[in-house]
């Protein structure tokens, strides 16, 4: 018997995965991002504090609710933008109300003005999670050489953001995947920082 290649296990996992996000009605995802905007933040933001975020694609839940709030509790915001296949994403200050390009994939990022900054917190998009604090993307690994840039520079907390139905029991991986600290649904805040 042959063992399936972890990246034929992640590329099944992600469609499946997908397929669970896209089947959640429109009002239900906008539900399940106000809730978590609405629970208290498990991770104190000190006033200054720089918290990126992204620009949602298609049915990711969107993350623009909690930066909001983070904004209003004196958090200071950055969005990412593609460097280049195999490089970590530049993150960009952004403030709410900025104009943004059009970038890789029609992600909107700030402007190529923007300075560049290095997070204290990240909110991570993601396909599909689990209780151990692995995640699988879309595949270009983007995010997981961002964080092991930043965690060699600083102690950075990795916040997943998700619907609850993108949980998984096991997420395969490899030894190049970063570790989420915590995940947040719209059901629960999942602290990972101790498994």
């Amino acid at each position: 018997m042959t063992a399936i290649p972890v990246d034929d296990l992640k590329a099944e996992l992600r469609k499946t995965a997908l397929a669970r996000r896209d089947a959640l009605p429109a009002a239900e995802r906008q539900a399940a991002a106000e809730a978590i905007a609405a629970r208290p933040f498990p991770v104190p933001i000190k006033l200054g504090a720089i918290v990126s975020g992204f620009s949602p694609l298609k049915t990711e839940i969107n993350p623009l609710p909690l930066m909001r709030k983070l904004a209003e509790a004196g958090a200071k915001l950055a969005l990412p933008v593609v460097a280049g296949r195999g490089k970590p994403l530049l993150m960009r200050a952004y403030a709410f109300g900025q104009p943004l390009n059009e970038g890789v994939w029609s992600i909107r990022e700030p402007k190529d003005d923007a300075p560049e900054v290095d997070p204290d917190i990240l909110i991570v998009p993601l396909a599909a999670f689990d209780r151990r604090g692995h995640r699988i993307g879309y595949g270009a690994g983007y995010y997981d050489l961002t964080i092991g840039r930043l965690r060699a520079l600083k102690p950075v907390v990795a916040v997943g953001i998700a619907y609850a139905a993108q949980e998984f029991p096991e997420v395969p991986t490899t030894p190049r995947d970063e570790r989420l600290d915590l995940v947040l649904t719209e059901r629960e805040a999942i602290d990972l920082r101790g498994t």
